[in-house]
């Protein structure tokens, strides 16, 4: 028997081999065979044809968050996460398509009354709001109006929707404006249980961004700066909603004493108190509002309800998927910077040193492009990446290429250093910007080791071995490290300042060292603040900023190039399969309301997320953690 055994094992296991090989290969025909299907269905069914009625209404659905730019997201996992019942995570609408969707409605004679139904738009800062408003109210002066109708309207949905010329609300609806707040989370006793010690090195009186993991509340000094600018938004927001609404701005209710006192003279009737108080014009159930629209489009007979076309449908009718630049004409190319500023290379949704600098390089090799506009969302990040980005800018107006920064949402940290060295900023009234300073952070668990019963120990040709690799984490800082370390951060916010004034510095303009230290110091400001310090130069749109690139390049026609990072073959392939796939309805849809539980916890996702992109190379960031608008 025993002369047997190799012969009958080398046969099992080749019969296991040849089994595994066969249910492999049967796999991956199976896989090959459904994407080959799907590749020759998405080529011969083609899209189809959005139909638009004689007489309609534009349907504003929007689905998430107003954003300038998405966030990329890997077609297959997300088609793969839709496919077994999830959802979208966080979806985002681009502000330019829904602008371009309301532009070409208002110059489309079928179109008579759009209505704003934004129960599933999610946040968007003031400028995008004021931004798809402008647009709303150009619709509107071309004699069409427009409804708001839903059951819920928060902050940035009645923000919107005070543009209609009327707002309904639903029976059972609310209007909930709370105004603004910035609540970050503190860490400090949670690091002290877990025998974390946090070193801190910044410059600036108001660099809050490290308080998280210092204090475990917001300091006195973040607390007046962060006071100062959240109050001039809520007075902004205030001051326009009520005249577009036409009432006075004592009509918000800002205490639950106030809000108290008026839902009960109502009787706790939340639809009554929004109706006394104007912040609605009618409350209509679904199908009378329904009525009143078809009085005025007329009866989709099939669907039983009004004549309409909804965002999604109008924008595939009017938008390109593939729009092809004019080889013959002079551009602006339009540069977005959103997200984190990290070292490298990233994907849409962030800001990468190396991948915005290649974008930026591309417009400066391009013959076509005489200008470029940075448009500016974020908060900062690597101090390091800023300046790769900077040294582009600066090259680009070496060639005699204009560029202007726009400010969005939120230009601050390196957020602003990245818009120092263009020719001319521009920022919205309630953009966040300034938080001129820089920190490093580190954590180390000495004191844990001994908790946990474990030692790092040897010996090093100098004290400097094993500085690099992370020993810190283990043996903690010694007080001599920790002075190198302050130094190297007041010497880095030296040349922040520096950058800054030189920057800033010109034939007409003169902005010392001292001057911006004075509004430097971490603190942050609005737009307008800004202007007032020479931080900026003019308050206005992104189609400001584009004009003025325009004007200094000497530009009367001339055609705005979105600068986009080059997807790979394989890339374009899937998104475009993926999104076939989507839009013909072979993937199905659902949604999930985040209950509080789980918004705390992708609060906390969101915050550790962060603070993992944070690679700089050398560790020194100039990041806004207290921008963020609660």
């Amino acid at each position: 028997m025993s002369e047997q055994n190799p012969g009958f094992f080398r046969r099992l296991f080749r019969g296991i081999a040849t089994a595994f090989r066969f249910i492999r290969n049967s796999v991956l025909n199976i896989v090959f065979l459904v994407l080959f299907i799907t590749f020759i269905s998405v080529i011969f069914s083609g899209e189809e044809q959005v139909e638009v009625p004689p007489t309609t209404a534009l349907v504003l659905d929007l689905k998430g968050d107003l954003v300038e730019e998405k966030t990329w997201v890997d077609p297959v996992e997300a088609a793969i996460e839709e496919s077994t019942g999830g959802s979208e995570e966080n979806p985002e609408v681009l502000v330019r398509d829904v602008v371009k969707v309301i532009e070409n409605a208002t110059r489309d004679d079928r179109v008579k009354v759009m209505v704003l139904a934004l129960a599933e738009m999610g946040g968007g800062s003031q400028d995008k709001l004021r931004t798809v408003g402008s647009a709303i109210e150009k619709f509107k002066a071309s004699g069409k109006k427009v409804y708001a109708t839903g059951t819920y309207y928060g902050q940035a949905q009645y923000f919107l929707a005070s543009y209609a010329d009327s707002i309904n609300l639903n029976p059972n609806g609310t209007v909930l404006l709370e105004g603004y707040g910035s609540y970050p989370m503190y860490y400090k006793n949670a690091l002290e249980k877990l025998k974390i010690t946090t070193h801190v090195f910044k410059v600036g009186t108001y660099k809050s961004a490290v308080e998280p993991f210092i204090r475990d509340d917001m300091s006195p000094e973040a607390k007046e700066a962060n006071k100062a600018w959240l109050d001039e938004l809520w007075t902004t927001y205030k001051t326009q909603v009520a005249e577009r609404r036409g009432f006075d701005v004592s009509n918000f209710d800002e205490t639950f004493a106030s809000l108290y006192k008026r839902i009960s003279e109502v009787n706790g009737d939340m639809t009554e108190y929004a109706l006394k108080h104007k912040l609605v014009d009618t409350v209509l159930s679904r199908e009378n509002f329904r009525k009143e629209i078809i009085a005025i489009v007329g009866e989709d007979t099939e669907e039983q309800t009004f004549n309409q076309v909804s965002f999604q449908d109008y924008h595939h009718l009017v938008i390109p998927k593939h729009a092809m630049p004019n080889p013959l004409t002079d551009k602006v190319a339009l540069v977005i910077a959103r997200g984190t500023i990290v070292d490298g290379s990233v994907k849409p949704g962030m800001i990468g040193g190396d991948s915005t600098s290649a974008l930026l390089r591309d417009a400066r090799l391009d013959d076509t492009v005489k200008a470029v506009v940075l448009r500016i969302d974020s908060g900062g990040g690597s101090a390091f990446a800023s300046e790769l980005i900077s040294e582009e800018i600066r090259l680009l107006k070496a060639a005699g290429k204009p560029v202007v920064a726009s400010m969005g949402a939120v230009a601050a940290s390196g957020g602003y250093w990245i818009a120092a060295p263009a020719n001319e900023i521009w920022a919205a009234p309630t953009t966040i910007t300034g938080s001129i300073g820089i920190f490093a952070l580190f954590h180390t668990a000495e004191q844990a080791m001994g908790t946990l019963g474990l030692n790092v120990d040897g010996v090093g040709t100098t004290e400097l071995a094993g500085f690099s690799s992370g020993l810190p984490l283990f043996k903690g800082l010694q007080p001599d490290a920790e002075k190198l370390l302050q130094m190297m951060i007041e010497r880095g916010y030296d040349d922040f300042i520096t950058h800054v004034s030189n920057s800033r510095t010109t034939d007409t303009r003169k902005i010392s060292k001292e001057d911006v230290d004075k509004v430097g110091q971490g603190r942050v400001w609005t737009g307008t603040k800004a202007l007032e310090f020479g931080l900026v130069d003019k308050l206005g749109t992104l189609d400001d900023a584009i004009a003025s690139a325009a004007n200094m390049a000497g530009l009367k026609q001339y055609d705005v190039q979105v600068a986009e990072q080059k997807l790979t073959p394989q890339e374009m392939f899937m998104r475009d399969l993926f999104a076939t796939a989507k839009v013909q309805g072979w993937l199905p849809e659902s949604s999930k309301q985040a209950s509080p539980t789980r918004q705390l916890l992708k609060q906390l996702d969101r915050e550790l997320s962060l603070l993992s992109q944070f690679n700089d190379p050398n560790g020194v960031y100039s990041f806004c953690f207290s921008c963020e608008i609660n």
